[in-house]
């Protein structure tokens, strides 16, 4: 008689990791006795398998193909490095990992099987921000990278993110890439991983690769005026990288959120490790009130997003992505002279394209996520609104917190010795560019087929008005969409000029709605509550739409 669960027992059989190993076995014997939740668990486990795409892989931490573990990712690393051999015959790769579970673990993992296969492999010396490894990848010219990071994600997860060099710049992956790799790891997992050929002949780098990432961009940095600002990495691997830039580029040494400055792979003072969620910020927002600072900026764990809060009239407020986009985007549009490029994600404020077309740059609009953005040719400034931003792309082509947070306390301390502030240059924005104001519907569900439901629905029955306004057209990319590839994706127009689009996230289990709308009527302040108030009513009658799907 076949065994039942000769897949789970092989799978077991080939796991280095105790943890998991012992997590499985326990869960085969108790399914075997006919434990219910036993059996439940392992179809869960092995019912899927993470699939390796344009994010590379992501998912929680446990045993099985459907979860990250030591198997999964050695499956993976052997893929990859057979697709490098296949592209060159001498390829060579660069490593990173954050501070999360098993990130090392799972870093030194694909170490020994790149070198094993005969990838001349690379190290970075400890845990670093994901825009050091992207920087790695072509400050030493390697075919490819990998950095093991979930990013914002929950504390349970981890992943796996991969660039490749040559005629892709240090870029993330892209079609057809993604499947390429795919069916490398799949062939790969065929056998047991312990076939792998292994080898401890790679090198681990010195701090020569972050010096170099620290000088660079600390050069961005100018301080006309002294700054107060508190600062925070969230539990995650900024801190050291931030400071010594912070420091390097005349800014000195912000107010810390000492609870949090440490790498934790638990994030046990916040609910999720994402800057834009809310009470995410309150530490530092409480140690920029106790210091009196100009501003707060947080990174995400891997510190390649930014977010930035501003003393306001009405209190401290953290500044939206977009926000934040609007403001650099102009600050890029000013140095960047007339050959300059601006781009953005499609789901970003239409407010950039306003900045470009006004100091007669060229703009374009991509898919969401830096795989895209960064490939955009010349670009010269690229953001989107989950707080991702590119300001120097000569150095980097992926989203950076840090040098991000560099540009903007620049233009924070120019703003001060003007005798301005970041609020009062938003409504200055406001008065040159247009008032634009942005909301988000997050939706996270426990069943992934709520998404589907949701998106069929409004394929099916789609809106004739959202709230107290008429829909003009909706644009599917579900077949592709003008150059857009094929997505899952609603770009709703409304009869007044504002906008709702809808898709799933990329990275967690959430439907996102954004939401944008503008005003050409009165002084700034009055562009922008009338752009707000049309993004109100149409949250409102979106959250009713998705109520009823």
């Amino acid at each position: 008689m076949t065994d039942p669960y000769e897949a789970e027992k092989a799978w077991a059989a080939q796991d280095p990791d105790a943890t998991t190993r012992e997590q499985l076995e326990a869960a085969i014997a108790a399914a075997e006795t006919g434990d219910a939740d036993a059996r439940a668990q392992l179809a869960e486990w092995f019912g899927a398998r993470l699939e390796f795409g344009t994010a590379g892989l992501r998912g929680e931490l446990g045993p099985g193909p459907n979860r990250m573990n030591r198997v999964l990712v050695s499956q993976a690393a052997g893929g990859l490095a057979a697709y490098l051999l296949s592209r060159e015959p001498s390829p060579s790769i660069v490593i990173g990992y954050d501070g999360r579970t098993n990130s090392e673990v799972f870093a030194r993992d694909t170490a020994v099987i790149m070198a094993g296969a005969g990838v001349r492999t690379t190290l970075l010396p400890r845990h670093l921000p994901t825009p050091v490894l992207a920087f790695a990848v072509r400050h030493f010219d390697a075919s490819a990278g990998v950095m093991v990071t979930a990013s914002h994600n929950p504390a349970r997860d981890n992943g796996y993110k991969v660039y490749l060099g040559g005629a892709d710049r240090g870029s993330q992956i892209v079609p057809p890439a993604d499947a390429d790799i795919a069916r490398a790891i799949h062939q790969v997992a065929l056998a047991p991983i312990d076939e792998l050929p292994r080898s401890t002949d790679f090198v681990v780098a010195d701090d020569s690769v972050v010096d170099e990432y620290v000088r660079l961009t600390a050069s961005l940095g100018n301080s006309p005026a002294p700054l107060t600002f508190a600062y925070t990495p969230m539990h995650g691997v900024g801190w050291e990288t931030a400071r010594a830039v912070f420091a390097a580029a005349g800014f000195g040494e912000p107010a810390v959120v000492p609870e949090q400055l440490e790498p934790d792979a638990a994030f046990p003072t916040v609910a999720f490790p994402n800057p834009e969620e809310p009470g995410a910020m309150d530490l530092a927002l409480a140690k920029a009130a106790e210091v009196g600072a100009d501003l707060a900026i947080a990174n995400d764990p891997d510190a390649d997003r930014l977010a930035v809060a501003i003393p306001a009239s009405t209190g401290w407020r953290r500044l939206s992505g977009n926000e934040v986009g609007w403001l650099l985007g102009w600050r890029a549009a000013e140095r960047a002279g007339v050959d300059g490029v601006l781009g953005a994600s499609i789901v970003s404020s239409p407010g950039l394209r306003a900045v470009a077309q006004h100091y007669r740059l060229e703009y374009k609009d991509t898919l969401t996520g830096f795989k895209w953005i960064s490939r955009v040719p010349g670009l010269s400034f690229g953001y989107e609104e989950a707080l991702g931003y590119l300001v120097d792309p000569a150095k980097v082509l992926d989203k950076d917190g840090i040098s991000a947070a560099v540009d903007f306390l620049a233009l924070a301390s120019e703003l001060k010795a003007a005798g301005s502030s970041v609020e009062e240059h938003l409504l200055a924005f406001a008065a040159k560019f247009g008032g634009f104001a942005s909301g988000q519907i997050s939706l996270r569900v426990d069943d992934l087929s709520d998404i589907g439901r949701m998106m069929a629905a409004l394929r099916t029955s789609p809106p004739s008005a959202i709230g107290p306004h008429a829909v003009d057209r909706i644009d599917d990319f579900i077949d592709g969409f003008e150059e857009y590839p094929a997505g899952d994706i609603l770009r709703i127009h409304l009869a007044n000029g504002a906008r709702v689009i809808v898709r799933p996230s990329g990275t967690e289990p959430k439907l996102k709605v954004y939401i944008d709308a503008s005003s050409a009527e009165g002084d700034g302040a009055a562009r922008i509550a009338a752009a707000t108030a049309i993004v109100a009513e149409l949250d409102a009658g979106m959250r009713e739409l998705l109520a009823s799907s």
